[in-house]
């Protein structure tokens, strides 16, 4: 049975700008995991959670913890321009050890609810770097919810988990995307990737703008909502009027 997840009243949030005294995210935190033997470490962000319309993204950046060295520049994504996005993301893929970014659907967010719309689209990012030849020895997860490890006890109703799946033990950590370069680099090409995908679903449904809210719930959105009603791309289980549909 589908969940309905209520959509965010709020439009997509605002670009911040990186205060004089903000502090660029660094690797301390992940280096404390060295004393746990941990030698390569994932770093992974998702982006699109709160959207209206398209996939919700989950990015992976794998750092080498005793020889990765600081990338300049890296931000949460948030804190970037679309312009400096676009410039780091070919910069963060060479410089981490493997990198990728997993997507799951609108209609699959619809099937499974967001959290195990999350899980999808992490265990097709971790896959990815299981196929890179990388096998990770700890996760860095930006939040307080793990929602990247299956649960260990399935219910009646719940899908199996997408085998193999993350095997590693999952830290999370709040405001890592601002603290922890590694969570940093994949917020950063996972709005890359997810933006891309937003523009291209732009040229078939013009009229929703997404090339410009990526999916969010903006005013030009909602009033093309009403007007025509929702997309094949819309998470149609969600209130994506706010009451108003």
């Amino acid at each position: 049975m589908p969940t309905v997840t209520p959509a965010p009243l709020a439009a997509a949030p605002a670009r911040q700008t990186a205060g004089p005294r903000s502090k660029a995210p660094t690797l301390r935190h992940e280096r404390t995991f060295k004393a746990q033997g941990a030698r390569y470490l994932a770093g992974v962000d998702e982006v699109g959670r709160g959207a209206l319309a398209g996939p919700v993204s989950v990015g992976i950046a794998v750092v080498d913890l005793h020889t990765q060295k600081p990338l300049s520049g890296v931000r949460d994504s948030k804190l970037l321009s679309p312009a400096e996005r676009e410039r780091l993301e070919p910069l963060v893929r060479s410089w981490s050890v493997a990198s990728a970014v997993g997507h799951a659907s609108a209609h699959e967010i619809d099937a499974l609810g967001i959290i195990a719309a999350l899980r999808l689209a992490g265990t097709r990012a971790w896959l990815e770097i299981l196929a890179a030849g990388v096998s990770p020895d700890v996760v860095l997860l930006d939040g307080s919810h793990n929602w990247l490890t299956p649960p260990g006890q399935l219910s009646l109703f719940d899908e199996p988990a997408l085998e193999p799946g993350c095997a590693a033990p999952v830290h999370t950590k709040v405001k890592a995307d601002m603290q922890c370069l590694s969570v940093a680099a994949a917020s950063v090409i996972a709005k890359v990737e997810r933006d891309q995908q937003m523009r291209g679903l732009h040229i078939e449904y013009p009229d929703f703008g997404w090339d410009v809210n990526k999916g969010y719930a903006t005013v030009v959105h909602r009033e093309a909502l009403r007007a025509a009603g929702p997309t094949p791309y819309h998470r149609v289980s969600w209130n994506l009027l706010g009451g108003d549909l």
